[in-house]
């Protein structure tokens, strides 16, 4: 919670951070946004672009001028030969879903959550599952930017380069993003499966479930062995069998306040996390859709989130070491899931993915009602882990990493910086989190 504003209060949708801008503004074109970045120079003010405020971290904080591009949303193009679609950067994927489903297209890829801005899902590096598909940010084909002095830059593979490989993921500091045009596939639906199984089971067998499904996830239940292994892959079939309205609502009652007992009482929650699975995942389901709402879902529960990827080749070695570190600190309790996802390699320059195949390996604790639980041994614990096996944290999310961390993790890092610098000199678009990435 945020203290002492005077004015307007940002909070992220976890309520694990939030900040006090002295300003903030909602343009509704380029010259207004031009014009806030010009009031900015004049009074040596910082200025950050939120979105969504689904980012786990402080990375939208700031006490300077806040910029919330919501109202500038439109679809702009469709071009429906080269299905590719030009949006501003304030749309809403709930809302892009919709207008791509009325030209018969769809993003090929998609996070869990819908409420969140184009910009701030590219920007952040978002990603999903499917080792032959990339991050989010690999669908952009052209982007605009403007830069701390007002200047526009158009950016594609074509068209200042350095600055597209650059702004793909670009964390907010580089500039205010626009436009963006993505590439997009024809309409499909997707079936999705899932079946419980064992972790020796899958992960004795990881390479099968990679080709068996096109975009393949498993969530591994802490202090036990339970599995729910997940498939999702296209299909022709039309709207299948999904959960209840009322049925999901149930969950999420039941869950919350057996959730709030592993808060008062750590020790039950190896417990708490088979029973989940006893009345969740202990049973094959099927359910099949249009793509968007099979790949998202809503996020029932406040939490902490880590969210690391590693090389693809160490998922087993790495998910087996934080298994042993929790069996021998009995004292560290883990929440679950553990969601092991797989991602292409791209080369975009702090892709957490660049150059390379990659398993992402996301762990939670929960904040039900609001209750913050202890939960800095595991953070701890798994962080040294990922590190070891060389894995790179989601830049959306919290971690306690520094520059010396990332110019050994990411080869292009200085390039990034030198692209920065020029572009932000005076670093107008830095805040905290930020300093501590680049200084």
């Amino acid at each position: 919670m945020v203290h002492g504003c005077k004015g307007f209060q940002f909070q992220n949708w976890a309520k694990t951070y939030g900040c006090c801008p002295e300003m903030y503004y909602q343009p509704t074109s380029v010259e207004e946004v031009r014009e806030v970045l010009a009031l900015a120079r004049q009074q040596n003010k910082r200025v950050k672009v939120v979105g969504g405020g689904h980012s786990p971290s402080d990375i939208a904080c700031t006490d300077g001028f806040m910029i919330h591009m919501g109202k500038m949303n439109r679809v702009l193009q469709v071009d429906t030969k080269k299905k590719q679609v030009k949006v501003e950067a304030g749309i809403l994927l709930a809302d892009l879903h919709l207008q791509l489903d009325k030209h018969g297209l769809a993003m090929s890829n998609l996070g869990a959550v819908s409420d969140v801005t184009i910009a701030g899902v590219i920007g952040s590096g978002t990603h999903n599952t499917g080792i032959k598909h990339g991050i989010l940010a690999t669908q952009v084909v052209a982007l605009t930017l403007m830069t701390a002095d007002g200047t526009v830059l158009e950016c594609s593979e074509s068209s200042n380069v350095d600055v597209f490989q650059a702004a793909r993921v670009h964390l907010g500091c580089l500039g205010i993003i626009l436009t963006v045009t993505l590439q997009c596939v024809p309409q499909f639906h997707l079936q999705e499966t899932s079946f419980p199984s064992t972790l020796k089971e899958v992960l004795d067998n990881l390479d099968s479930h990679l080709k068996k499904s096109e975009y393949f996830r498993f969530l591994w239940f802490p202090h036990s062995e339970n599995v729910s292994i997940i498939y999702q892959d296209h299909t022709n079939k039309g709207n299948g069998l999904v959960i209840e309205h009322e049925e999901k609502k149930r969950q999420v009652k039941v869950g919350r306040k057996v959730a709030k007992m592993g808060t008062y009482w750590p020790f039950l929650v190896g417990w708490i996390n088979r029973f989940f699975f006893w009345l969740l995942f202990s049973h094959k389901k099927k359910s099949s859709n249009l793509s968007h709402k099979i790949f998202t879902y809503e996020c029932r529960f406040k939490q902490h989130v880590q969210d690391w990827a590693i090389p693809r080749e160490k998922t087993k070695e790495a998910l087996l070491e934080l298994k042993a570190m929790l069996e021998a600190h009995p004292h560290v309790v883990a929440h679950f899931p553990v969601e092991v996802r797989f991602t292409r390699g791209d080369e975009i320059l702090l892709s957490p993915c660049f150059q390379r195949d990659s398993c992402y390996m996301n762990i939670i604790m929960y904040r039900p009602y609001g209750k913050d639980v202890p939960r800095l041994d595991y953070w701890q614990a798994y962080e040294t882990i990922m590190k070891k096996f060389g894995g790179r944290p989601h830049w959306a999310k919290a971690h306690n990493c520094t520059r010396k961390d990332f110019e050994k993790m990411y080869p292009a890092f200085r390039k990034f910086c030198d692209i920065r610098e020029k572009l932000d000199p005076t670093g107008m678009f830095l805040n905290p989190y930020l300093e501590k990435v680049f200084y």
